[in-house]
């Protein structure tokens, strides 16, 4: 190759712009991984803050975003984040940008497994559009068979879990198969082990661990904040902080998608209806004798309760607001602001205002 061609892939290098991804976010700083580049042969990294134009712009940087950079300090190993690539899907809770799947982790045991609560991970997980994975840890709790039993179940429910055992190392190599090349989400409830599971699948990572509540049967919480980790055969992890019970936020009309059951039988069949949901209605294809339709039924009261709750924000002018007791839903009309009762920190203000009024008297 001549000296000419050489000095024209410089000069063309030197005018594309730094690419990298957003491994973490805290305070106003980005730890930002680069892309392969010659512009930057010694430096994997930089710490980034954002141009106060992507500020005016309302522009969030989310963990997992690919992010243009400018004004690179190799020494100081600094940057600063002049914009941000499209996303090609997006996370709120917890926030993550361009993951391609969830990855649920669950413990067989020690805390037990609660069919109730797993579905409800799996609808959520479901809602996000994401591939869902299924991974239950501390197999080695239970019995061949007991594992088969398990298994059996959930391929009714439309999945394929991976059993593992981060004790004893059991089924660590396919996890980081499914993981392999992708950017994925860990998630599921405390103490369950995903923490444990980073550290085995990245060892040079030493996340901190805690052990299971003995009252509660509970984890603590280990995690505070979502960051990407770097796995040894390409791809990219998130730790996500623990939580036991996700939100359902989906509109009632949605909810029978998140069922991998109940798409079978959609697809199978349709309902006599367009906007069926599936509880009393006439010919309906998705009600019947399988495992989880009483969770879809107690899933679909949240999502019906969910809807109404934001029909009433979206109407200031309604007289009426919906309150729960003991579990049940209800109407109770809406106090007019002189009827409602002030709490003792408006009480003080207001007093306070009086005093010093009366003493500039």
């Amino acid at each position: 190759m001549s000296n000419e061609a050489t000095s024209n892939e410089r000069l063309n290098d030197a005018d594309a712009p730094l690419i990298g991804t957003v491994l973490a976010v805290q305070a106003n700083y980005c730890q930002v991984r680069l892309n392969p580049s010659s512009l930057a042969p010694h430096r994997s990294s930089l710490l980034c803050t954002r141009r106060a134009r992507l500020k005016k712009l309302g522009q969030q940087v989310m963990v997992g975003d690919r992010v243009e950079i400018v004004e690179p300090d190799w020494a100081g190993g600094r940057g600063a984040i002049a914009g941000v690539l499209p996303r090609k899907s997006q996370l709120d809770r917890p926030p993550i940008a361009n993951a391609e799947q969830i990855l649920l982790v669950f413990a067989l045991a020690e805390p037990p497994l609660e069919p109730y609560q797993l579905s409800r991970f799996l609808v959520k997980a479901e809602s996000t559009g994401l591939g869902v994975r299924l991974c239950f840890n501390k197999s080695d709790l239970l019995t061949l068979e007991q594992q088969q039993q398990w298994r059996d179940r959930l391929q009714q429910w439309g999945y394929q879990p991976v059993f593992i055992s981060i004790r004893d190392g059991i089924g660590i190599s396919e996890v980081r198969d499914l993981l392999k090349l992708r950017i994925s989400a860990v998630a599921g409830p405390s103490g369950v082990g995903k923490s444990s599971l980073i550290n085995a699948l990245i060892p040079t990572v030493h996340l901190r661990t805690n052990e299971v509540s003995g009252k509660l049967s509970r984890g603590r919480h280990t995690t505070r904040h979502v960051e990407l980790f770097t796995l040894p055969d390409g791809g990219l992890l998130a730790d996500t902080p623990g939580f036991n019970q996700p939100d359902l936020t989906c509109h009632p009309h949605e909810l029978a998608n998140y069922f991998p059951e109940a798409r079978q039988r959609l697809a199978q069949q349709s309902c006599q209806f367009s906007d069926c949901l599936h509880r009393n209605e006439p010919n309906c294809a998705v009600r019947g004798d399988w495992e989880r339709y009483e969770h879809y039924l107690a899933f679909l009261e949240e999502a019906i309760a969910y809807q109404e709750q934001i029909n009433q924000q979206a109407d200031p002018e309604s007289s009426l607001k919906l309150k729960t007791k003991r579990g049940k839903r209800q109407y109770e009309p809406k106090l007019d602001t002189k009827y409602r009762q002030h709490s003792r920190r408006t009480q003080h203000q207001a007093l306070e205002q009086l005093y010093q009024e009366a003493e500039e008297s």
